[in-house]
C-alpha cells in the first residue's frame, strides 16, 4: 500500500514539473530577429484585417526602428496572426506595440485552424 501511495506521489510530482517546464506562452514576442515590445506609445500603426481565408493586403510596410502598433481585426472572429521569423503573435482585438529593428521581409500567417482555406492565409511584413 505504501509503495502504491509513493508511486502515485512521484507520478503526480513528475506531471507537475513537466507541465511547468513545458508551458509555452503564445504572447512571446521579445526574442530574435530584432523585435522588441516597446511598452511606449506608437508613432505609427498598421491594421491587418483578416476574413475568410485571406488578409486584406498581401504586404504591410513598417519602418525599421519605429514603434508601431499592430492591430489585427478578425472580421469573422476566428483569426490571429503569427510571424515565426519575428517570434511575433498578434491576437485579434489585442493590439501590440513593437519595434522591428531588422530590415527585411517577414512572412506571417493565421495561427488558428480556421477551415479548408487556412493554408492560404499568408501575407508579409516588410521592414524598411
Amino acid at each position: 500500500m505504501k509503495k502504491l501511495l509513493l508511486m502515485s506521489f512521484v507520478l503526480v510530482a513528475a506531471v507537475l514539473v513537466l507541465a511547468a517546464c513545458g508551458s509555452k506562452s503564445s504572447d512571446t514576442n521579445n526574442a530574435g530577429s530584432g523585435v522588441e515590445e516597446t511598452g511606449t506609445a506608437a508613432s505609427a500603426s498598421i491594421v491587418i484585417k483578416a476574413s475568410r481565408f485571406e488578409f486584406d493586403q498581401p504586404v504591410y510596410k513598417i519602418k525599421k526602428g519605429e514603434p508601431t502598433e499592430i492591430t489585427l481585426e478578425s472580421e469573422d472572429g476566428v483569426h490571429n496572426m503569427e510571424a515565426p521569423d519575428l517570434n511575433l503573435t498578434v491576437n485579434s482585438g489585442k493590439p501590440k506595440v513593437v519595434t522591428l529593428n531588422d530590415a527585411g521581409e517577414y512572412e506571417f500567417h493565421c495561427d488558428i485552424m480556421c477551415g479548408t482555406g487556412h493554408s492560404k492565409m499568408i501575407a508579409k511584413i516588410v521592414v524598411e
